[in-house]
């Protein structure tokens, strides 16, 4: 009874010292020196601070979302160690970015279109990342193979628009068919890639989590003659609780594993 009375005690005077101190502390990014207007941000440029959830203004850019920042221009000028704020940047509806501005060096830009029944494209901000995958004809077969060819890709810009705020409800709009293509921030190798896969059969993507950066090594490729094995869609499954780990797939006669 001693423990657990020290134990509650404990855990009271934590939580009134964390309210007494503005909550739970949040991790915000500041710049490390003066950004000047026009300034394209570079991940070096940025620095995170801690602080109350009391005093953070809604305005400012948490350090989750360093993604969706790390690329855009300044509009404003931001002083060392400032908070950096949504407002400082240049991604207001009557300030669109040019994709060209975006692309950083020794990378390219490079579209991706959906499929006319696909419309998730339209629900993808710029700033979001993605992986690929390739789906196409096995030669010499009726079957069809599925890989993976490109992870943590950041999109660039999703139509026309390259905002990372969502603007479509603030104009009262709806998708057009020009949200069917996104644009990617891919290496001339990745590009070159992508265009073979893109010949060969169908592209698509899948979204991932802003804070999931982690790159997943020796992915087996699928066919489609797997779905039927009972076996293949076990390990399948099985994946969701280690999502780090390869998966191991048998091997088929028809080229794909």
């Amino acid at each position: 009874m001693a423990l657990l009375g020290g134990f509650l005690l404990f855990a009271y005077l934590k939580k009134f010292e964390e309210e007494a101190s503005g909550g739970a502390p949040v991790k915000l990014l500041v710049a490390r020196k003066q950004i000047e207007p026009g300034t394209v941000i570079t991940d070096d440029m940025l620095a995170t601070r801690i602080v109350p959830a009391a005093y953070v203004e809604t305005r400012a850019v948490r350090e989750q979302e360093k993604s969706r920042v790390v690329g855009l221009r300044v509009a404003t000028p931001v002083q060392a160690q400032q908070t950096l704020l949504w407002t400082d940047l240049a991604i207001t509806a009557d300030d669109k970015r040019d994709l060209s501005s975006l692309v950083q060096p020794g990378m390219r830009a490079v579209g991706v279109r959906a499929a006319n029944d696909d419309k998730s494209f339209a629900l993808m901000r710029p700033g979001d990342r993605v992986d690929v995958i390739a789906t196409f004809p096995v030669e010499g077969s009726t079957q069809r193979q599925s890989i993976v060819l490109l992870q943590n890709v950041m999109v660039l810009a999703v139509g026309l628009d390259t905002s990372a705020i969502d603007t479509t409800k603030a104009q009262g709009g709806s998708p057009s068919s020009q949200d069917l293509l996104l644009n990617l921030s891919l290496t001339l190798p990745e590009a070159q890639l992508l265009a073979l896969a893109a010949e060969k059969g169908r592209i698509s993507v899948a979204l991932r989590n802003p804070d999931d950066v982690r790159i997943t090594d020796s992915l087996a490729d699928l066919n489609s003659n797997l779905l039927t094995d009972s076996k293949t869609r076990k390990t399948v499954q099985d994946f969701r609780k280690t999502p780090t780990g390869p998966v191991k797939l048998p091997s088929t006669s028809a080229g794909g594993q």
